[in-house]
């Protein structure tokens, strides 16, 4: 397959109407799978309403059947035409945060989406992407877009279309260049069915911002106790994970350097991840900082970025620090933790 790539300035008015958008939304509505910028990381795009095309996105990435997606919409309109209710907590939150990185879980209005989409289930994730493009496409389609992670599934999300290249080119019917993205980390995922809403994935907003429109709220217990299944079914599997092994280490920089010491001894090549504050203070075979500590959202940012980087230097392994686990560094520490299969080096003092 040939994949056509279009480059677009998300700044320009009346974006809707640029041929790179009305010939990206035409794929869409023929059933093709077009991939997109959206300011958290690129989605690969497909018409939610149609088996088909949602079968591409699933082929294209090898994801797993079993995974649900995230319908992306750009009005009130889309939205009640894909859902039985709307939540009065949700709609404090869409008042707030949409658009913008934060999903919510609803009931699904029946025969509206392709049920692949919600892999059988009677609840649909949807979000209002707040990226012009996103916007621009969805609404020259006219269609509610199901829209997972450009990439291949279980490698690092693509923040840039060089990523979507790298992992798609020949699979896909387009890609439409936006430059970066913006937040770097994938949406939160809130589910709203239930009483007191539960974030299933911490992303773009967080917990402390829920809590300070609606009150209460949860943090599926998956997400910190490995033990128990994650009620998100898609929660379950690898991803973001680099070609060569990742493991966090919980220690000082001393302990951190002597791990890498260790293995360098070895004749291994060794990439460490580390904050801006203390690139200095280690030597490795690759340094890569993906932010500061002093802002976390520069970190969940450049957080793919540095992953991916690791591929191209081909390294054998790799050492993270931790970063802190609060605000956006939540999402942050969950990615890292999912794209190291869990394994965490802790320094006995």
């Amino acid at each position: 397959m040939k994949t056509k790539i279009w480059s677009v300035d998300k700044n320009v008015d009346n974006l809707q109407s640029y041929p790179q958008i009305t010939q990206s939304a035409e794929l869409l509505k023929a059933n093709q799978v077009v991939a997109f910028p959206t300011e958290t990381v690129y989605g690969l795009g497909a018409n939610a309403k149609n088996d088909e095309a949602v079968k591409k996105v699933f082929e294209a990435k090898g994801r797993p059947s079993d995974n649900p997606l995230i319908v992306h919409i750009a009005s009130d309109d889309q939205l009640s035409g894909i859902v039985e209710e709307i939540p009065e907590q949700a709609r404090k939150l869409m008042a707030e945060f949409w658009p913008g990185p934060l999903t919510l879980i609803m009931k699904r209005k029946p025969g509206q989406l392709s049920n692949l989409v919600t892999a059988g289930l009677d609840t649909v994730a949807v979000r209002m992407p707040d990226h012009q493009v996103a916007l621009g496409i969805i609404r020259a389609s006219d269609l509610p877009i199901a829209a997972p992670s450009a990439n291949t599934s279980g490698k690092p999300s693509p923040t840039s279309a060089k990523h979507v290249e790298d992992d798609l080119m020949g699979r896909i019917a387009g890609i439409v260049d936006g430059g970066n993205t913006g937040v770097g980390v994938e949406s939160t995922v809130l589910d709203c069915t239930v009483e007191v809403p539960v974030i299933l994935r911490p992303g773009g907003v967080t917990l402390e911002q829920l809590e300070a429109v609606i009150g209460e709220v949860r943090q599926d217990v998956a997400l910190k106790n490995q033990e128990t299944a994650p009620k998100a079914p898609g929660m379950k599997y690898t991803h973001y994970a680099p070609k060569a092994p990742l493991f966090l280490v919980k220690g000082n920089q001393a302990f951190l350097q002597k791990l890498v010491d260790e293995k360098r001894s070895d004749g291994l090549k060794v990439g460490i991840i580390t904050a801006y504050e203390h690139q200095q203070d280690y030597k490795a075979d690759y340094v890569v900082v993906p932010g500061s500590l002093a802002d976390l959202h520069t970190v969940a940012t450049g957080l793919y970025d540095a992953l991916r980087q690791f591929d191209e230097l081909e390294v054998d392994v790799i050492f993270s620090e931790m970063f802190p686990d609060h605000g956006i560094g939540a999402a942050v520490m969950n990615r890292l933790e999912k794209a190291a299969g869990h394994q965490i080096i802790k320094e006995h003092v």
